[in-house]
């Protein structure tokens, strides 16, 4: 009977064993496949809503909203994050659909490859392909967000229309810009 215990007892020691040496491994293995190793610094990400000042402009103004979200790490000398950006506005201007916002005015989505922060801004450039207003691939473009809640600003520029930056209110959501000292 005392041997049948040993047998067991090594069993469940060596089963035990296996099984955190397995978690320890999945673990780190995860994080270095996605990025996260020790070097990996988060320099800014956030999403919401935002309304952009002045909408269409002169002399509509029609509203656009946009939903946004990004995110940017830095290892190394290297940045690497994403960014979307969808604009849509209303189908008339005035009148019953003057609040639905159902047009995709604008559809950006690129990948951020440069950052720099002063304070609570930080600049994220980068390309990105672009529907609808300002179309193209491997489009450059520079987000500059403000670190904040509703109230934050950020504005994007984007370079198939760089005499148009769209200066954009938070309304709806966080952005977050990380101390990077």
């Amino acid at each position: 009977m005392p041997e049948r215990f040993k047998l067991s007892h090594r069993w469940v020691v060596g089963l035990l064993g296996l099984m955190v040496g397995l978690v320890l491994g999945a673990t780190f293995l995860t994080r270095s496949v996605l990025g996260l190793d020790s070097r990996s610094t988060a320099i800014a990400h956030g999403g919401g809503t935002t309304i952009i000042q002045g909408g269409t402009g002169s002399p509509a103004f029609v509203p656009v909203i946009t939903t946004i979200a990004f995110h940017a790490t830095k290892s190394g000398n290297s940045v690497t994050g994403s960014f979307e950006c969808l604009a849509e506005a209303p189908e008339a201007g005035a009148g019953s659909k003057g609040a639905q916002f159902t047009v995709n005015a604008m559809y950006v989505t690129g990948q951020i490859t440069g950052a720099s922060v002063h304070g609570d801004t930080a600049t994220l450039t980068g390309t990105a392909n672009i529907t609808g207003l300002g179309a193209g691939s491997n489009v450059p473009f520079t987000f500059v967000v403000q670190r904040g809640g509703p109230g934050a600003t950020s504005v994007l520029t984007v370079n198939t229309l760089p005499a148009s930056p769209f200066n954009e209110i938070l309304v709806q959501g966080a952005f977050e810009v990380l101390d990077q000292d």
